[in-house]
């Protein structure tokens, strides 16, 4: 079987884990939101995972890619709440992506404009709302950072890292969209339309994300 094939089987079937992943994840968190359930709560704690995997600790660590690491939230219990908690979620992803800036790879580099452009502008937009709609609100985020520190790394290690833990910082923001969605939590369109916007996009990165990793570190 050819490269490229094998490639395309692997995204089809990342795709089809990540839609049954969602599905399990958001019935455990709505099940459990009246056991305590809410943002800044952790699938598994640090010490989970080193027990599990002593080989290997760190967001990066779980099924090939920083899913279920520290600060994964999966539980959103209003709108206010779910723009607080992304603002939180965007501001990391945009300071690890502008490490990217570094990477030898074009494809790298490009990515890590994209995800601070788009990020930036979606935060600066939800703080907006944030101030006109809920000011007497704190807007101070219970959030654990996903990511690992990026700054000493370079070369394929400050990409294969980064990319590890996209995959799951995305993962944790599709979900909150998707949440936010199915309990039909948004009291303006606009957030909606927002999350769905996230759900799509970060999506479609995550099938890219492990692409690359497959083809660059498989």
């Amino acid at each position: 079987m050819k490269r490229p094939t094998l490639v395309a089987l692997s995204v089809a079937v990342v795709a089809v884990m990540m839609a049954a992943l969602v599905t399990a994840v958001l019935a455990l968190a709505l099940g459990d939101r009246d056991r305590g359930w809410g943002p800044g709560m952790m699938t598994s704690t640090a010490q989970d995972r080193d027990d599990r995997d002593p080989g290997r600790s760190g967001p990066g660590s779980m099924m090939g890619g920083g899913f279920m690491g520290a600060g994964m939230h999966v539980a959103v219990r209003s709108e206010a709440e779910f723009l607080v908690e992304m603002v939180a979620h965007h501001e990391e992803a945009i300071d690890a992506a502008g490490e990217l800036a570094r990477s030898e790879r074009p494809e790298m580099r490009e990515l890590g404009r994209s995800i601070v452009e788009g990020q930036t502008a979606e935060v600066e937009q939800m703080r907006g709302w944030l101030e006109e709609w809920y000011p007497d609100m704190s807007t101070s985020a219970d959030y654990e950072p996903m990511m690992r520190d990026l700054e000493d790394l370079t070369g394929d290690e400050l990409d294969r890292v980064f990319l590890e833990d996209m995959v799951g910082h995305h993962m944790a923001a599709v979900m909150m969209a998707q949440q936010l969605v199915v309990r039909d939590l948004a009291e303006h369109e606009d957030v909606e339309d927002l999350a769905r916007s996230i759900s799509s996009s970060q999506h479609a990165e995550i099938l890219t994300m492990r692409a690359w990793l497959w083809e660059w570190f498989g």
